[in-house]
């Protein structure tokens, strides 16, 4: 009858835990697994002895055959023959065990071990000649071998091994191994043949840079300059940093500054500058200590150079680097460098056919013409540049007017005027602008070509007749050469334009000429016909400071008039009050200074009242936000017509008087 399952009621974690390490601690403390020590055993008559040996190498026997793989077992095994006295037994379990397994270095070494503890010194010899023609690239027989036959002071035989061992070209340490040997027994010519050897088994930097540290330390600085010479050739192509470094500090313990500073200029060339950290530092450094302060100088400037080199290989359309490293390579003087560090900037077009993408690298050939015409002094050059420039720059799509003017510039300074114009024409042809226009009129100015400036401002109005500075500057032109009614024809012209972008600008500009010339009948005019096309505030206030300005006996009575007339006009067509109350301060600030207190008290009456108002906003779907509160002139013409703003304020004076009276 199977039984019934037990029910657990609680099943939370216990108030206080045991972890298995408290129950090992608590049972060896109460000792409740009691191991009883070994019975001593002694042994008195040589029977026992031979039971006890019997016992042993069965169990021995017993443990290989369980497990014949196992290296330890065979080895306990032969050493207990070893403390046994049983030499022969001892040797023939190593030699079952090799039998089992070769390749186990570790019975190799017992082996040999027991030998020479007991003197078999051939018997260990001819284990380890064993040893390394089964397994040559195991170091520790050859160590061993070597160690034994230098311990039995043969050093021919231990410098024998070495040269079989050196046929197999080992690690590193094999090497200076052999050569610290030779070193002990004072064979430093052997040790210099040993590293000859090295060097070629091992190409690596590091060694020849060790072989080279061997002949300084031995006082031979030729030899060991002649081995850095040496690696330099080895390793042309491909340098190595460290051995620059080397030879260098080399040169600088022998005092010899100016081979250091060769090495380190030859490496920078040699070496990529993503390796050359290392060597940047300690050509640095060394400039510091042993060099001047252009020495200093040329190392930070190819510290710099190193890092613009690193920016235009991650992105060669970065044209500020470039810019950086051009401003290096002009403060370094050479020319031909520079130039090359040109032709590698402008190289970099631009991908994109878009203005915004060029217009730092168009600065780059303008630099480039700067440099070639005033620190190169190629003129010849020079022409080439600003011509190729023109050529790549895409003119039906844009251009850029700056180029045309520094390449036409440089033509009049080589006096070459034709050139100058035919550049500046074709520009014109190509690609029309207003920079072009305003740059090869203020060179004509320059030359005193008037008749020329009459004939490219005529062709820069068909080409922008609404520009009106451009009307305005053909206008003064006329006036300073002293032919008024030409310019008065222009400014007429001008403000017959159907569409002008500042026609303002026009206007006054005519206005100011004619009030030059003295000819005041004619700028009342000039305002009268403003003021039928526009009655802007300023115009009327300009208009009536004008009368005032005269100084005659009805200038006063003539200026109010005007600001009557502006006054009826403003309120009648402007709903702008920010307007009409600037005319009325300009009109009352008049009558202050030259009307009387009467009119000074009329015009007082026009000024209106500043009310403060609320009014709700809403937003963009039609929600309230709320009201905000904004001040507003009241007139009093607009008193007049709305009736209600009478009334609302002669409430607001009844609640102010109530107020009065509850507080009395």
């Amino acid at each position: 009858m199977a039984s019934r399952s037990v029910k657990v009621k609680n099943k939370h974690a216990a108030s206080v835990q045991i972890t298995a390490e408290q129950i090992l601690r608590e049972a060896r403390e109460r000792q409740i697994e009691y191991v009883a020590p070994k019975p001593k055993q002694n042994i008195s008559d040589p029977e026992e002895l031979n039971e006890f040996r019997l016992s042993k190498r069965k169990i021995y026997e017993d443990n290989i055959r369980r497990n014949r793989g196992n290296v330890g077992n065979w080895i306990k095994y032969a050493l207990w023959e070893e403390t046994q006295g049983e030499i022969e037994r001892c040797r023939s379990v190593f030699e079952r065990a090799l039998d089992e397994n070769h390749r186990a270095d570790a019975i190799w070494i017992k082996y040999a071990e027991m030998e020479m503890k007991h003197g078999q010194v051939n018997h260990a010899r001819n284990l380890y000649e064993r040893a390394i023609a089964l397994l040559p690239r195991v170091k520790t027989f050859w160590y061993k071998y070597v160690y034994m036959e230098e311990k039995l002071e043969n050093v021919a035989a231990a410098r024998q091994v070495f040269e079989r061992w050196m046929e197999w070209h080992p690690e590193q340490q094999a090497w200076n191994s052999y050569i610290n040997m030779e070193l002990r027994y004072g064979n430093v010519d052997q040790a210099r043949s040993i590293y000859e050897r090295y060097i070629m088994s091992h190409m690596e930097a590091a060694i020849w840079i060790k072989y080279a540290k061997f002949e300084v330390h031995n006082g031979e600085p030729e030899l060991a300059r002649g081995v850095f010479e040496r690696a330099v050739e080895f390793f042309e192509t491909e340098p190595d940093p460290v051995l620059f470094i080397a030879f260098a500090r080399f040169e600088e313990r022998q005092k010899e500054y100016e081979r250091a500073r060769v090495i380190y200029k030859f490496a920078l060339k040699q070496i990529p500058k993503e390796d050359a950290k290392e060597l940047f530092t300690a050509y640095t450094q060394f400039e510091k200590k042993h060099g001047d302060r252009q020495g200093v100088e040329e190392v930070i400037h190819s510290k710099r150079r190193f890092q613009y080199e690193k920016e235009i290989a991650d992105n060669p359309h970065n044209y500020d680097a470039w810019f950086d490293y051009i401003r290096l390579a002009e403060e370094e003087g050479d020319v031909d460098a520079t130039r090359d560090v040109y032709e590698r900037a402008i190289a970099n077009v631009p991908l994109v056919e878009e203005k915004r993408f060029w217009r730092r690298y168009i600065y780059l050939w303008i630099y480039y013409a700067v440099f070639e015409e005033l620190s190169a002094k190629d003129f010849d050059r020079t022409r080439m540049v600003y011509k190729a420039c023109l050529d790549l720059i895409p003119h039906k799509k844009f251009t850029f007017a700056k180029v045309w003017l520094l390449a036409a510039q440089f033509e009049v300074r080589r006096k070459d005027l034709k050139q100058a114009r035919k550049l500046l024409g074709t520009a014109l042809g190509k690609c029309g602008k207003d920079k072009l226009y305003k740059g090869y009129i203020e060179l004509e100015l320059q030359l005193r070509e008037f008749d020329r400036c009459r004939t490219l401002y005529n062709k820069y109005l068909e080409f922008s007749p609404s520009n009106c500075q451009t009307w305005v500057k053909y206008a003064e032109l006329e006036a300073i050469l002293g032919d008024h009614t030409r310019a008065r024809h222009i400014f007429e012209l001008a403000i017959e334009q159907p569409l002008l972008d500042m026609p303002e600008v026009v206007w006054k500009a005519y206005i100011d000429f004619e009030n030059d010339l003295g000819e005041i009948d004619r700028v009342r005019t000039l305002y009268e016909r403003l003021l039928e096309k526009t009655s802007h505030v300023k115009v009327w206030i300009s208009y009536a400071q004008l009368e005032v300005s005269q100084g005659t006996e009805d200038c006063i009575a003539q200026a109010r008039m005007i600001y009557t007339k502006a006054d009826k006009t403003v309120r009648k067509l402007s709903q702008d009050k920010e307007q009409r109350k600037l005319l009325l301060d300009s009109w009352l600030a008049f009558e202050k200074e030259h009307g009387t207190a009467a009119t000074q008290k009329d015009v007082e009456k026009l000024m209106p009242k500043q009310v403060k108002k609320r009014r709700e906003l809403f937003s963009e779907d039609g929600v309230s936000e709320g009201f905000e509160e904004y001040w507003e002139y009241i007139f009093p013409d607009d008193e007049t017509s709305n009736p209600h703003l009478k009334l609302l304020q002669m409430a607001h004076k009844w609640k102010k008087q109530k107020a009065t009276d509850n507080d009395a």
